[in-house]
């Protein structure tokens, strides 16, 4: 349902801008969607909610897919690209209550209470932060997962992308918001992206459209400390980005399994640059698997380098050690 919601928004954004075309939505199902009863990190990287899509993609069934940012990685396969990141919705973590324990806060929860999340960066920073409270898997869709928290005694309450509450439209739902002090959150989230055929220019240049500047940057400094660790789902990375006045500031963190052991960095960069006409070759340049015509390309340079540069800071104090650490028992 949320995958149906996203895609809808990204196609009625495309109406508004080309009246004159006909969009046909194709729905599908993927691996992830179908692996239910394994946690995210112990069933490989992200390509499993994405090959079947970009199956479709190569053999011209589609002409365009909707993701979750965060859902990407941070390479995509030869002959893709992703053509358009749409404006971020609100990118922090809510945590969803159980109703017998409505208008409390994580700290208010009594002892041993259990929360349930399926991702590691979540459960690393909250274990730290919160000793006294137990973290176990939950899968499944949005639906799911709030289904299980409803109807059964097992969990106190869920974490969850506060994007995806929102865009299904249970805001009501949050009983409370993680600060980036409480919890980091995962790289590209909150964005959408539409990915295309990286050759295929008149798709590439309608849905370039849809680019918004500030949320592209971001997410290029975030995916490039992504990739410059080779984080993934079975390691705990977590990022805080802000754009202000001209510069880019971005926050990265990586943390052991029990979020014992982390190393957190804070750096910034200038992304202050004009527009340039850069007609030719240059036009399809692709950042961390972005190509973003219309926003200025020293500008999206300067936010990979950031990237790169936090990314190996973290690396030469160590984070490669505690990420390995942290690969090695998730993998046990």
């Amino acid at each position: 349902q949320l995958a149906r919601i996203q895609t809808d928004s990204v196609v009625e954004m495309l109406r508004e801008l080309y009246p004159e075309l006909r969009f046909e939505i194709v729905a599908m199902s993927t691996t992830g969607d179908k692996i239910l009863d394994t946690a995210l990190s112990k069933i490989g990287e992200k390509s499993l909610f994405t090959k079947e899509l970009e199956n479709a993609l190569e053999r011209n069934e589609v002409d365009l897919v909707v993701h979750s940012l965060k859902d990407l990685p941070t390479s995509l396969p030869p002959g893709f690209t992703i053509g358009a990141v749409c404006k971020r919705e609100n990118p922090l973590d809510a945590v969803v209550f159980h109703p017998k324990n409505c208008g409390k806060t994580l700290s208010l929860l009594p002892e041993k209470s259990v929360i349930g999340t399926s991702s590691l960066r979540r459960a690393a920073q909250l274990k730290k932060k919160f000793p006294q409270l137990e973290f176990r898997d939950i899968r499944g869709n949005l639906n799911t997962r709030l289904k299980k928290l409803d109807e059964k005694e097992d969990f106190s309450a869920i974490i969850l992308a506060a994007a995806g509450l929102k865009r299904m439209g249970w805001e009501n739902r949050i009983g409370q918001l993680l600060s980036p002090e409480d919890c980091l959150y995962a790289v590209g989230q909150g964005a959408l992206a539409v990915e295309v055929r990286a050759k295929d220019q008149e798709i590439l240049n309608m849905v370039s459209a849809l680019h918004d500047a500030d949320t592209v940057l971001c997410c290029i400094a975030e995916r490039a400390f992504m990739k410059r660790l080779e984080g993934g789902c079975s390691v705990p990375v977590a990022v805080n980005t802000m754009l202000k006045d001209g510069q880019l500031y971005l926050t990265g963190a990586v943390y052991s399994l029990d979020g014992s052991d982390s190393l957190k960095e804070t750096m910034q960069t200038s992304v202050n640059y004009p527009q340039q006409n850069e007609d030719g070759p240059n036009d399809d340049v692709q950042h961390v698997g972005i190509t973003a015509k219309n926003v200025p390309a020293r500008a999206q340079e300067a936010a990979e380098s950031l990237g790169v540069e936090l990314a190996s800071l973290l690396l030469s104090k160590g984070a490669k050690h505690i990420l390995s650490v942290a690969r090695q028992l998730n993998d046990a």
